[in-house]
């Protein structure tokens, strides 16, 4: 049996002990075992065994022996978690990571800055075949190349959220943990976010400090007040001139200087668009991941002039610029938003684009009212020309579309489906759905937009299998009790690093 070092100069069994020092139900803190890591999983951690059982384990690479700190290890659970603290035979892909909080029970923002970057992308795209090959049940799954934008994955992310720590320090999560780990610096926080030098001051009655460094323009700074503070009473540390900023309760935002918004910018057909950005609302937070991900929707869809579209989950209006453009002044384009705040800022940025249309709610319930309404997405269409829609791109939360939504969107019957995902887990799952439904996948796309981190960015297309279809009844949605959420983001994903990525491009 492996055994580890007991920190007396003595070596023992490494055999977890549940009764002892644990900081919770199958905790274990300082237990060491050896293992032989396999094969990447999905989650940012690799798979491993130890008396038959699942182990995932962190800060190690497929191929390597090292030695692991369990740190989830109830004797009855169907897996254990560990960090590995020591690379006893390395893979030649490991390199220093270069945040010093970044490793073993530090931050957990950055999954794999032990890994060379181009041995990151090499893993993301195994992670996509294999949610494919294993979920959407694809025999053989296809290769997926990962593609990257330039750079050695530093100083890239334009939107930052800083937890604060008791004491008003910015800081950054653990890994599945509540501490806060204050912090002078984020290593892939973008310069201009870097900049404002917000982790070197305090904040107090904060719940978190979100930095926003966008395309254009200046930056803003929204700080959320601690449950049962107002946010207009908050005392603010001063920032350099010029930035904006703002705070948040639960009333919304407050405006403290300056503007509330950011305008960010992308090229549609060839010509400098602006995009307003209200608060923290979504917005890629990779510089070059807004203009990858739609010059790939757009290359992936086809639009021609004419034809009806549909932009589901479509934030500020993104990818329904770029389908107007496609479609020109005789086509049609539906944005369907659920975050009112996103969807008035998709109708303040399409304004003149006559062919848009922005409906604000949820995708499920928004698509069969609009059918029941009569127009392009019933069946019979509009004067009896064909109904459904020809070209629906969706680019749903990081749970998926999930099976209604699949439904509606396979009875419109469109001739292609472009599905951007966040989450290959999700998207597989819905692959199956689509597939069982008569839509298979003809191409994947994978974008490092989140370097570092286990996350990755896909675009997949779906098409009829054999002739297309004929738009049919949409079937309605079944009524769910409604979360609540953030008061300007409902029900997205925290736009933080040590949390999940946005929610949509």
């Amino acid at each position: 049996m492996p055994e580890g070092p007991t920190g007396d100069g003595e070596r023992r069994p490494a055999t977890p002990d549940t009764t002892r020092d644990q900081n919770g139900p199958g905790l274990v803190t300082d237990e060491l075992i050896q293992l032989e890591i396999g094969p990447v999983a999905h989650g940012g951690h690799c798979v491993a065994r130890y008396d038959g059982r699942v182990v995932f384990v962190r800060h190690a690479l497929p191929g390597e022996v090292v030695l692991a700190r369990l740190t989830e290890s109830a004797p009855d659970a169907k897996f254990w978690r560990a960090d590995a603290v020591e690379a006893i035979e390395p893979s030649p892909d490991r390199v220093t990571a270069p945040c010093p909080v970044s490793g073993p029970g530090l931050c957990g923002g950055c999954d794999w800055q032990h890994a060379d970057l181009d041995a990151q992308r090499r893993m993301k795209g195994d992670v996509v075949a294999e949610q494919l090959r294993r979920i959407a049940k694809l025999d053989p799954a296809p290769a997926v190349v990962v593609e990257g934008p330039e750079g050695d994955g530093l100083g890239w992310r334009t939107r930052v959220r800083f937890t604060s720590d008791t004491e008003g320090r910015p800081g950054l999560r653990r890994h599945r943990s509540h501490d806060v780990i204050a912090v002078k610096e984020c290593l892939i926080a973008h310069p201009a976010a870097a900049e404002l030098g917000v982790t070197g001051a305090r904040w107090p009655n904060t719940l978190a400090v979100e930095v926003i460094a966008p395309t254009t323009g200046t930056p803003l700074v929204v700080a959320e007040a601690v449950a049962g503070r107002a946010g207009d009473k908050l005392r603010l540390p001063r920032l350099p001139a010029g930035t904006n900023v703002a705070t948040r309760d639960t009333e919304g935002l407050h405006q403290v200087k300056g503007r509330t918004w950011v305008t960010e910018e992308v090229l549609v057909g060839g010509k400098v668009r602006p995009f307003r950005v209200t608060g923290t609302g979504f917005w890629q937070v990779h510089p070059a991941a807004a203009q990858t991900l739609l010059d790939a929707v757009l290359e992936a869809a086809q639009a021609q002039p004419g034809e009806r579209t549909l932009d589901l989950y479509g934030g500020v209006g993104l990818f329904a610029a770029g389908l107007a453009d496609q479609v020109g002044v005789t086509g049609s384009v539906i944005l369907v938003e659920g975050d009112t705040r996103a969807a008035s800022d998709a109708r303040r940025g399409l304004h003149d684009l006559g062919q848009v249309r922005v409906e604000a709610g949820s995708v499920s319930r928004v698509l069969p009212r609009l059918a029941a309404q009569g127009g392009p997405l019933t069946p019979e269409g509009e004067q009896g020309t064909r109904g459904g829609a020809d070209v629906v791109v969706l680019d749903p939360p990081r749970s998926g579309a999930g099976r209604e939504v699949i439904a509606q969107i396979v009875a419109l019957a469109p001739r292609v489906v472009v599905y951007v995902a966040c989450d290959p887990a999700a998207l597989a799952r819905d692959l199956a759905t689509a597939d069982a439904a008569g839509y298979e996948l003809k191409g994947i796309r994978a974008f490092d937009l989140f370097p570092m981190t286990h996350h990755v960015e896909c675009v997949a297309v779906l098409v009829p299998k054999g002739e297309r279809p004929v738009a049919k009844d949409l079937p309605v949605a079944v009524e769910r009790p409604v979360r609540t959420g953030r008061p300007d983001r409902p029900n997205r994903r925290p736009e933080r690093p040590g949390r999940r990525p946005e929610r949509r491009g």
